[in-house]
């Protein structure tokens, strides 16, 4: 593996961990994002939809600045937690982080 992918890797690693003492785990900040997005758009989100959202936001952005590294930093984030946030979304389990 390239030392480039793997200083991504890690970057992207420290990110979620960082974002998790900010934010709280990655389900529960998600869960809260798509309620709110429930009630705006009055029409039901997941918190799995909201990882997979926020994925593809960094992913149009790196359409517009492929060379923007915090974008493909975080679209690693993003994809990095997305089967745990699906995982205890599936379970409704808080404490999955």
């Amino acid at each position: 593996m390239s030392d480039n992918r793997e200083a991504i890797f890690d970057e992207a690693r420290l990110l979620i961990q960082d974002r998790g003492r900010v934010y709280g785990s990655p389900y529960t900040n998600h869960k809260r994002i798509a309620e709110l997005w429930t009630g705006l758009f009055e029409f039901p989100i997941t918190a799995h939809q909201v990882v997979l959202a926020m994925a593809a936001v960094k992913l149009a952005r790196l359409v517009e600045t492929p060379t923007h590294h915090d974008s493909v930093v975080d679209a690693v984030a993003y994809l990095a937690f997305y089967e745990d946030v699906l995982e205890a979304q599936l379970s409704d389990d808080y404490e999955k982080f």
